[in-house]
């Protein structure tokens, strides 16, 4: 097979030398394109050593070739890595201000992007954009890693590793007898189960202008939905109010109260290995909406609310999972504060007795605690009296502990659906 193997101006070009070797090592002629800003990091010569080919990134090199047209053209599989926001961006608008570019441009077989860049920059409006506009074009558009990145920091935007995106490129190409299966997907614990995730903060009307809410950012469901895709899962994002974007990759479902969350939770469920119950739900909604505006009225008193209970989702969701008998893994989340009853510790325990769920992950909330913040602290406990298991750091540092959690109890008792 013959392929087209771009290089982008990343630090993790360095680990396509390795991606590169897989190519050649399987038999496949490589031709390595990379960009300008990509040979400040690995050097021309690496290249033309390990792909056995030469190497350049200008459409004037061997003119009487016409290379910027011949390349595409004959490319059985083009593959792209690390796709940088910027290359991203001109192959989402159609630049072609050098060999790669064109050779994007001119592609007749398909087209991969692994990307790599930082957390911000990967969930920015505009990037995730030229994803989507990439991806309806049927450019196939990998999920980075989540992990650690250049700096102190980590979260989604990690280069997949080189056995990931080999796997991935064969199997596009159409070639899967050239890759072990196996390999692959016992790197990804969570690779053919389906995950339904909820995140955000449900909003009650009391008129078309107001609303009961809370403060819940979605940060940890969104951390939670890139962990299960890393993790190699089909993702379902039942999306509340939230103040970040939904992941990419992920299908989303838009919901503002609880009884739409009730109804797409139940929808969705009825499909999933794993039911994650992240987003913060109001325990009451007011029993009237008005379809006008409350206005004030002259006198002092204030309008009074009448509130009613909300249905107990999660409660709900393991009744009808073992009324089916299923095998299907419960999570909730529970955001609890100490009072003269007990403290969160106490609390989260009887919750867990009466959800009937398989895990609880349980934090404190607070003021200035947890909710739109970065950094989380939670306990996980178990609905089978396991010992509790702290998890702190970053969301996304905890997110990765609550899908391994999850992966562990899976390859325990439940087989793929």
């Amino acid at each position: 097979m013959r392929i087209v193997l771009g290089v982008g101006g990343g630090i993790a070009a360095y680990k396509v030398a390795s991606l590169l070797r897989l190519f050649t090592e399987a038999g496949h002629h490589v031709t390595v394109i990379p960009t300008e800003a990509a040979g400040r990091f690995v050097g021309v010569a690496t290249w033309e050593a390990l792909s056995g080919n030469p190497v350049s990134n200008s459409v004037f090199d061997d003119v009487d070739k016409v290379n910027h047209v011949r390349l595409g053209h004959e490319a059985d599989l083009i593959v792209v890595a690390p796709a940088t926001a910027d290359l991203l961006a001109k192959a989402a608008t159609g630049q072609a201000n050098d060999l790669l570019t064109n050779t994007l441009l001119m592609a007749h077989g398909p087209v991969l992007f692994a990307p790599a860049m930082h957390t911000e920059m990967w969930q920015n409006a505009a990037t995730r954009a030229n994803v989507e506009t990439l991806r309806s074009r049927g450019i196939t558009v990998l999920e980075p890693a989540v992990g650690r990145l250049t700096g102190p920091d980590s979260g989604p935007g990690r280069l997949p590793e080189p056995e990931t995106i080999f796997a991935a490129a064969i199997a596009l190409a159409g070639d899967t007898a050239a890759v072990d299966s196996s390999d692959v997907l016992g790197s990804k614990p969570l690779a053919g189960r389906t995950v339904t995730i909820s995140a955000g903060g449900t909003r009650e009307a009391l008129d078309p202008v107001r609303f009961l809410g809370n403060r819940s950012s979605g940060k940890q469901g969104v951390a939670l939905a890139a962990a299960a895709l890393e993790a190699g899962a089909r993702v379902t994002f039942l999306a509340a109010h939230m103040d970040v974007l939904p992941p990419s990759g992920v299908d989303v479902v838009r919901v503002e109260s609880a009884l739409e969350l009730r109804d797409a939770a139940l929808e969705a469920a009825s499909g999933s290995d794993v039911v994650i119950m992240a987003a913060a739900v109001a325990d009451f909604r007011p029993a009237e909406v008005s379809d006008t505006k409350i206005k004030k009225s002259n006198g002092d008193d204030a309008p009074v609310l009448h509130l009613v209970q909300n249905p107990d989702i999660l409660h709900e969701l393991v009744e009808r999972r073992n009324a089916d008998k299923g095998s299907q893994l419960i999570v909730g989340f529970a955001a609890e504060t100490g009072d003269e009853d007990g403290d969160v510790l106490q609390h989260a325990t009887a919750k867990l007795k009466r959800k009937g769920c398989d895990l609880l992950v349980v934090n404190q909330v607070g003021v200035g605690r947890v909710f739109g913040q970065d950094e989380n602290s939670v306990i996980i406990l178990s609905g089978n009296g396991a010992a509790p298991q702290s998890a702190s750091g970053t969301k996304t540092d905890v997110a990765a502990v609550v899908i391994d959690r999850i992966s562990t109890e899976l390859g325990r008792v439940r087989p793929v659906t």
